[in-house]
């Protein structure tokens, strides 16, 4: 059995509700979708309890990242970035012909924000932060967001992406929709793909001040978001409890699995996101052959790290049994390893 554990996707298929609204909206196929998503935009606006003006919807928070880039970026520009983080930044960067501006994590595999800062001038334009962050999981606090904030100079969007916050747990997750009005170049992204379970529709959104967001809107591809996708967001909406429950399955099994990797010798950092992030010095290649041998798909940088979606309990059961059989990392090393935190490495072209 083939497990697929390498796109941070969620384990579960849509509800039962939101497959239903799916194949009525499937009968008027024949039918365009609204030329702007107002609609929609509306719904997720009262869901997430803001003006609509203060919400701009896309094809994923992806699609949302790059009508921001296209808004505020001239060829030429800088944007700064964690790296290792998700490989899209990069590949948004060049397509607006902006200069793309990796900053090492931090040993710990946490963004450096005081490193990330320094890399900021008077040509940057955009700096992004993951958080929690993909793909080692860590966490920015409330406090040091709002730090960094006041020190980003007023000429620089900040994008904040938040694809993972449904799966956060840690008192210090920043209540980052209270920070928009006194950084009004802040654009917080969301999306459906990863706890709401609908990463094949591409729908997400970005949440800012209006002036922002109109700005961002005006890059929205006519009829771009598809009538399906709309469907399944309002039933799933309507469904926030029964979802919110499946998150909490996610990230039990997160704490199970990351338990029993550890009492295997893996040396694993707390996680905030559907994933975990095995590191080197511990033998990640060898386990990435272990995995793949198993039928097990994860998302591999080699030297580097694996990221390794929390799937069904079959499937993380099916990770413990591979790493298992594989031994125990500091039996690899003959000791036991440090912790080494450089994840450095060129931007990726694949996800």
């Amino acid at each position: 059995m083939l497990h697929r554990l390498a796109l941070n996707e969620s384990p579960y298929p849509p509800l039962p509700s939101v497959r239903e609204a799916m194949l009525r909206a499937v009968e008027q196929a024949h039918r365009y979708p609204q030329f702007h998503p107002d609609d929609l935009t509306e719904r997720i606006a009262a869901w997430v309890r803001v003006p609509p003006e203060r919400v701009a919807v896309g094809s994923g928070s992806v699609g949302v990242a790059l009508q921001l880039l296209q808004a505020v970026v001239e060829r030429g520009d800088k944007m700064v970035h964690a790296w290792r983080t998700f490989d899209a930044y990069p590949l948004l960067a060049d397509m607006v012909g902006a200069q793309p501006v990796p900053v090492p994590l931090s040993p710990d595999g946490r963004q450096d924000l005081d490193a990330i800062l320094a890399a900021l001038d008077h040509h940057t334009r955009v700096v992004v932060l993951c958080n929690p962050h993909n793909p080692t999981g860590s966490l920015i606090t409330a406090d040091d967001l709002v730090a960094f904030l006041r020190r980003v100079p007023p000429h620089v969007t900040v994008l904040l992406d938040e694809a993972y916050v449904e799966f956060a747990r840690d008192p210090g997750l920043p209540d980052t929709l209270t920070l928009l009005d006194a950084h009004p170049r802040l654009l917080v992204l969301r999306t459906f793909s990863k706890a709401y379970g609908l990463a094949a529709l591409r729908v997400g959104y970005g949440i800012g001040v209006p002036d922002l967001v109109a700005r961002v809107r005006r890059q929205q591809l006519p009829f771009g978001i598809n009538a399906v996708a709309s469907a399944a967001v309002e039933a799933s909406l309507r469904a926030d409890s029964e979802l919110g429950r499946r998150v909490r399955t996610v990230v039990a099994e997160r704490t199970r699995l990351r338990q029993q990797l550890v009492e295997l010798g893996w040396h694993i950092g707390q996680s905030h996101t559907n994933s975990l992030w095995l590191a080197a010095p511990d033998p990640i290649d060898t386990a990435a052959g272990a995995l793949a041998a198993a039928g097990v798909q994860v998302r591999h940088y080699p030297g580097e790290g694996l990221r390794l979606t929390v799937g069904s309990r079959q499937a993380n059961d099916a990770v413990r049994a591979a790493l298992a059989e594989a031994g125990r990392p500091c039996e690899a090393f003959g000791s036991e390893p440090s912790r080494l935190g450089f994840y450095g490495g060129e931007p990726s072209r694949a996800e």
